[in-house]
């Protein structure tokens, strides 16, 4: 469903979220290994997060990344519109051009209410809360727990 550079950014932001609950930041080398990501990739990520205003990046010793707000206020759509954009939201399940309300795809119906769901899943979850369910075992990320 999202690019493999979304899921990326989303554990990224979500590890991040993490180290902000402990107020320390996060460097590239650390970050990189709690995704199970090539340093290289995640430098691309991290960066695309920093232009999007959803990272900071902060240089010199006591540098690294960390979130730009708090985690409460950061949601999961914020991540996956800075990284895939708004296609998935908008677009068309067959990937046709013309598709619309007025000349729907054979799926058209039925793929907006799941994308109507998974928009307001995604707006309405923050890293804070990703974080939190990672944290108290709730929920797992691959190297996160």
């Amino acid at each position: 469903m999202f690019s493999k550079a979304c899921e990326y950014s989303i554990k990224a932001a979500i590890f991040l979220a993490m180290c902000s609950e402990n107020k320390k930041r996060a460097r590239l080398p650390e970050i990189a290994e709690a995704i199970k990501s090539p340093e290289a990739f995640t430098a691309k990520l991290l960066q695309q997060l920093v232009k999007k205003n959803i990272l900071w990046s902060i240089k010199g010793p006591h540098g690294g990344f960390e979130l730009a707000k708090d985690g409460d206020e950061t949601t999961l759509y914020e991540i996956v519109e800075a990284v895939d954009g708004d296609q998935l939201f908008v677009g068309c399940a067959l990937g046709l051009k013309n598709c619309s309300e007025t000349h729907p795809c054979p799926v058209h119906n039925k793929f907006k209410a799941i994308r109507d769901h998974l928009t307001g899943v995604l707006h309405t979850t923050t890293l804070k809360e990703a974080a939190g369910s990672v944290h108290e075992g709730e929920s797992f990320l691959s190297g996160l727990t």
